[in-house]
């Protein structure tokens, strides 16, 4: 299993520190033994290896735009009292809201009610402009894992999701790349555990719109470049977290991402 991710060897390194700062290194993971890369999406290089545990992981990917799908499970939509879409709602979070595996999610001070989402994500691996439905897979390098975070009361004030979804620390997602070709789609399966209790539980093929069909609706708007991020929504089972609170999300097959809530 090809497991990419982006690394430093600074344990200050910020999580949002950019593909070509120095202070990130790609690599592939195989066991606990990191060896370096030139990319994203390069195969194992001849460069130094390093023990995961004596470096700092960062979001696995550099997106340019991390675009989301909102109310994609009809469960989901159905609890929060929403009219189930009639075609894929997207929305954007910056990559000023990314934070990797382990790192802290802040409680913002103006809001009163902080949710957990987790979802699977799709990480871009070409070039993607008004891409047909039945070529979308020629695009994705591959699959980690996400944690949407919302302030769902400024969600709800605005009327719009940019604030509530966009806060810094607001978009988890890793601990790595796992290649599309190392897993089957349709086995995937998206849990949420808060303290331990699981919240969330759902098969990926309770989505309503698939890859393929998000695909081709954002790139004949948007073009996808390599590195790209996409959220492709939450299953039913959302709820709030207080600050202490540890949420965990695991995508069985591709990883797992466990973050704490902090003020």
């Amino acid at each position: 299993m090809s497991r990419h991710i982006r690394f430093s060897l600074n344990p200050s390194a910020e999580p949002t520190a950019p593909d070509g700062s120095p202070d990130v290194k790609h690599g592939i993971l195989e066991g606990d033994t990191i060896y370096e890369s030139a990319s994203l999406r390069a195969e194992r290089g001849t460069g130094e290896a390093y023990s995961l545990n004596h470096v700092r992981l960062l979001p696995p990917c550099w997106p340019s735009k991390i675009v989301c799908v909102g109310r994609n499970y009809r469960e989901h939509a159905s609890e929060l009292g929403n009219a189930v879409p009639t075609e894929p709602l997207i929305f954007l979070k910056p990559p000023s809201s990314l934070i990797g595996d382990r790192d802290q999610i802040v409680y913002p001070a103006i809001s009163e009610r902080v949710d957990y989402e987790g979802e699977l994500g799709i990480v871009i691996g070409h070039r993607a402009r008004k891409v047909r439905r039945e070529d979308a897979q020629d695009y994705i390098f591959g699959y980690t894992c996400v944690n949407d975070v919302t302030a769902r009361d400024l969600q709800k004030k605005d009327g719009q999701w940019t604030r509530g979804k966009g806060f810094d620390t607001f978009c988890v997602v890793g601990p790595w790349v796992t290649e599309k070709g190392d897993v089957r789609f349709e086995d995937l399966t998206v849990r949420t555990f808060v303290d331990g209790v699981k919240k969330q539980d759902a098969p990926v093929t309770d989505m309503i719109f698939d890859p393929a069909q998000v695909i081709e609706f954002v790139s004949a708007f948007m073009t996808l470049e390599p590195g790209d991020l996409i959220a492709t929504g939450t299953p039913a089972g959302v709820g709030s977290v207080a600050p202490g609170a540890v949420i965990r999300v695991v995508v069985e097959g591709v990883g797992a991402i466990e973050n704490t809530v902090v003020r």
